[in-house]
C-alpha cells in the first residue's frame, strides 16, 4: 500500500510517500522559519497563507521523488490535529480534494501519534510495547505504547512543554528565534555544573513535570551574570532539563516494567537527551530508539506511515468533511477500525 502524507499543523509544509512494503519513498519539507523570524514566533495567519502557496508544489515534488502518480496511490493521509486551525484546514482541504479527485480513501491523522510512531520509520524499529517520551515545543508526555492507537498517558508537563521552555529561555538570553536548537548548540561550549538549577518535581512521587520555574531560575541567573556566562547558563539549564526527564522516565519504566524506550518530538533531536536515555536503557538491559533528526521535527513521513497503518487495517474517513481537531489528545485515540 502506497500512501501520500500531508503535514501542515504549524510552520512546516510537508509531503511524503510511504509504502508498507518498501518503506519511505519520498520526503519533502518546507520550513517557514525565515517567514516568522521577524515576529519572534509563529504568526498563524501568515502560516496558513504560506501553506496555501507551498502545499501543492510539495505534493508534486514528493510524487516525483517517489516516481509515482496520484492515481498509483492507495490513499491520502493528512494531519487533522492538534495544531493551528487555519494551518490544519489548508492541509485537510488539500488532501481531501486530492483524494476525492483520484477516487482514493482519505484519513485524518493525529500529529502526536505520528511523533510517537516515527521511530517505526527506522531500521531497526522498536516493537510493541514500549515507553515513549514525547518532547516537543507544545507537548511533553510520557506514554505507554501497547500498539497502534493503544496509548496510556502516564505523566506530562503542568505548564511549559520542554521545547517551549528551551525556546523561551533561549529568547530571553538573547539567542533569537527559534532558540531551542541554538541553546543546545551553545550548551556544548559551557560548563553544565556551573550553576545548580532545580530539577522540578523530582523530590516528590509521580510522573508529572513542570519547567516554568526552571526557566525562571535560568533567566534570573543570566540577569545576574550577563552574556559572559551565557554558555554556562545554557549548559546548566539543559543539564537540569535532561536530568529531570531521565528521572521521570526511570520511574515510568519501573512502574510499567517496560524495557524499550522511545524518544520522539522536536526535542528528541537533542544529543544530550538521547545519550542520557541510551545510557539509562543500557543500564536496565533495555533498548533506546529514536527517529533520525529530520523525523523528530514536524514532517509528513510520520503522517504517511500512520495513515498507511490505519488504512491497511481498514479504517477510513468516509465523509468529505475536513474533520480537523485543533485540540486532539493522544489518549482519545483508539486502535484502527472501520469508520
Amino acid at each position: 500500500m502506497q500512501v501520500l502524507g500531508i503535514e501542515s499543523s504549524c510552520d512546516e509544509t510537508a509531503a511524503a510517500v510511504y509504502c508498507t512494503k518498501e518503506g519511505l519513498l519520498a520526503h519533502q519539507v518546507y520550513s517557514q522559519i525565515a517567514l516568522h523570524d521577524a515576529y519572534g514566533g509563529v504568526v498563524p495567519e501568515l502560516a496558513s497563507r504560506d501553506h496555501v502557496r507551498k502545499l501543492m508544489p510539495m505534493v508534486d515534488a514528493a510524487l516525483l521523488e517517489a516516481g509515482c502518480s496520484l492515481e498509483q496511490l492507495h490513499g491520502v493521509a493528512y494531519t487533522a490535529g492538534p495544531g493551528l486551525a487555519g494551518a490544519l484546514l489548508v492541509g485537510a482541504v488539500g488532501a481531501r480534494s486530492l483524494a476525492f479527485g483520484a477516487g482514493l480513501p482519505a484519513i485524518g491523522v493525529n500529529h502526536l501519534e505520528g511523533h510517537v510512531l516515527a521511530p517505526l520509520l527506522e531500521d531497526p524499529a522498536p516493537s510493541f510495547p514500549f515507553l515513549c517520551l514525547l518532547v516537543s515545543g507544545g507537548h511533553t508526555e510520557i506514554v505507554a505504547v501497547r500498539g497502534v492507537g493503544e496509548y496510556e498517558m502516564l505523566g506530562g508537563t503542568l505548564d511549559d512543554a520542554t521545547g517551549e521552555a528551551f525556546d523561551k529561555t533561549a529568547k530571553l538570553i538573547g539567542l533569537g528565534y527559534p532558540g531551542g536548537a541554538a541553546l543546545a548548540a551553545l550548551a556544548k561550549e559551557g560548563d553544565s555544573t556551573a550553576f545548580k538549577f532545580p530539577r522540578p518535581m523530582t523530590d516528590r512521587p509521580g510522573l508529572d513535570m513542570s519547567f516554568s520555574g526552571l526557566k525562571t531560575a535560568a533567566i534570573t541567573q543570566y540577569r545576574k551574570v550577563g552574556d559572559d556566562r551565557r554558555a554556562d547558563i545554557a549548559a546548566s539549564f539543559q543539564a537540569a532539563v535532561v536530568d529531570t526527564l531521565v528521572i521521570k522516565v526511570t520511574r515510568a519504566l519501573k512502574q510499567t516494567g517496560l524495557k524499550r524506550v522511545v524518544v520522539a518530538g522536536g526535542v528528541g533531536a537533542n544529543t544530550s537527551l538521547r545519550s542520557a536515555l541510551k545510557t539509562l536503557a543500557s543500564n536496565i538491559g533495555g533498548e533506546c530508539f529514536y527517529p533520525r533528526s529530520e523525523f523528530c521535527t514536524d514532517n509528513a513521513a510520520m503522517i504517511a506511515l500512520v495513515g498507511a497503518l490505519r488504512l491497511q487495517a481498514g479504517e477510513r474517513s468516509e465523509d468529505l468533511a475536513a474533520g480537523i481537531q485543533p485540540r486532539w489528545p493522544l489518549d482519545k485515540l483508539r486502535p484502527p477500525s472501520r469508520a
